[in-house]
């Protein structure tokens, strides 16, 4: 059983997993950065990241964002998101991240604190349920959709290696309509794509984790019962004053 918490010890059994995206981290955050880090060492055991970790995708604002984390007191997973790879840069700043101890997934998967398996992908758009866009018509559109499909098979594939007890899966766009409500209605097919949800009801998770969509809802729950919480920093800061979520596993 596994539940968001808002406070208190936990229970015993469980970790505390902090999860939080879209930091949008600039070079004049450094402070900022650093009292999130000090806030997930008094609260957790694990924390995730899903996404947006810069804003405009420049390796300096990847530098201070990595000299904060470098403080984390515990194991940190995270994904990249649109604007991380905005320059270009998406591997400089994962190496700069790396290098500061946290591990940047694209398709993979680790296991971390013995007993929880994290699979981590960036995701992609496309629309939800019968609304899914479809590879039909010209080229450019048909390599939109592609991104959403191969997106979707590294996710599987690294869901489909993950053998562990209890298991998160990390994405920066969501793989459900229902934690877009709240976003204007024309942008929601851009804020992820069903077709992220087929390897997580193949496979099965305890929870799933994504942000990008700042305005959205923050909880929803798959069609398989899976619950997934949409832990953008602006939507978190709005509905619960603090800028990550915990949750318990």
């Amino acid at each position: 059983m596994s539940a968001a918490v808002a406070g208190g010890n936990g229970e015993p059994g469980k970790r505390r997993i902090a999860a939080s995206s879209d930091l949008h981290c600039r070079p004049e955050h450094g402070a900022r950065m650093r009292e999130l880090v000090k806030a997930v060492n008094a609260e957790a055991e694990l924390l995730v990241l899903c996404g947006d970790l810069t804003d405009r995708g420049h390796p300096e604002e990847a530098k201070v964002l990595a000299d904060a984390l470098a403080g984390l007191s515990m194991p940190c997973a995270a994904v990249l998101g649109n604007h991380d790879l905005d320059r270009g840069a998406g591997v400089e700043i994962a190496k700069l991240l790396g290098d500061a101890g946290v591990a940047v997934l694209d398709g993979d998967h680790l296991i971390l604190c013995d007993d929880i398996g994290v699979a981590g992908v960036k995701g992609f758009m496309g629309g939800f349920g019968s609304a899914t866009l479809q590879a039909f018509g010209e080229g450019p559109l048909k390599a939109f959709v592609q991104e959403a499909v191969t997106e979707a098979l590294k996710l599987e594939a690294a869901l489909s290696q993950l053998d562990s007890e209890k298991k998160i899966v990390i994405m920066h766009y969501t793989p459900i309509l229902e934690t877009t409500v709240g976003e204007n209605v024309e942008i929601r097919p851009f804020l992820g794509t069903s077709r992220l949800a087929a390897p997580i009801d193949l496979y099965g998770a305890d929870v799933v984790f994504h942000g990008h969509a700042h305005h959205g809802a923050l909880e929803g729950r798959m069609s398989n019962g899976t619950p997934v919480y949409n832990v953008a920093m602006p939507l978190l800061r709005k509905l619960t004053g603090k800028p990550f979520l915990l949750f318990e596993v």
